[in-house]
């Protein structure tokens, strides 16, 4: 009984070190597109598979509690600008996640609607809804002062 015990236990052994293999990776998991997930400091990291132009940046901050969003960005102005609003995410039953925004609440709004895709805590994809070839990547990160 002691050796069918012992023999028992070496095979389960043997079995939890076999199912922890190391070739498997990491795949962050996909949250859901709510405030809540988008809510912090996101940088621009390529804008349709290419990369911003050396110098250029896209720095956009999401608050949670009020749906206000700070937008630091030097791609389409000669001084740096930095532009605010409101933010919203609605559900399309098609394409999903939507978020929407409009410049200082309510004097305009953003050019496109975007579908949020592969959110993760690290990363998002926004899709435009009205042009599927203008796709932005997002990566997490801490804005530098001197850009604030």
């Amino acid at each position: 009984m002691r050796n069918l015990l012992k023999g028992a236990f070496y095979m389960m052994l043997a079995i939890a070190l076999i199912s922890c293999s190391d070739d498997e990776e990491y795949v962050e998991p996909i949250l859901d597109v709510t405030t809540n997930n988008i809510a912090g400091e996101w940088c621009l990291e390529s804008w349709n598979d290419a990369p911003l132009a050396e110098g250029s940046y896209v720095y956009i901050s999401f608050e949670r509690a009020d749906r206000t969003y700070t937008l630091y960005q030097n791609v389409d102005s000669a001084p740096a600008r930095t532009l605010t609003g409101r933010y919203y995410i609605n559900t399309d039953m098609e394409l999903g996640a939507v978020i929407r925004g409009d410049y200082d609440f309510g004097v305009g709004e953003w050019t496109h609607r975007y579908v949020v895709k592969d959110l993760t805590a690290k990363s998002m994809t926004w899709i435009a809804k009205d042009n599927p070839d203008d796709v932005s990547v997002y990566v997490r990160c801490e804005i530098p002062e001197q850009v604030k």
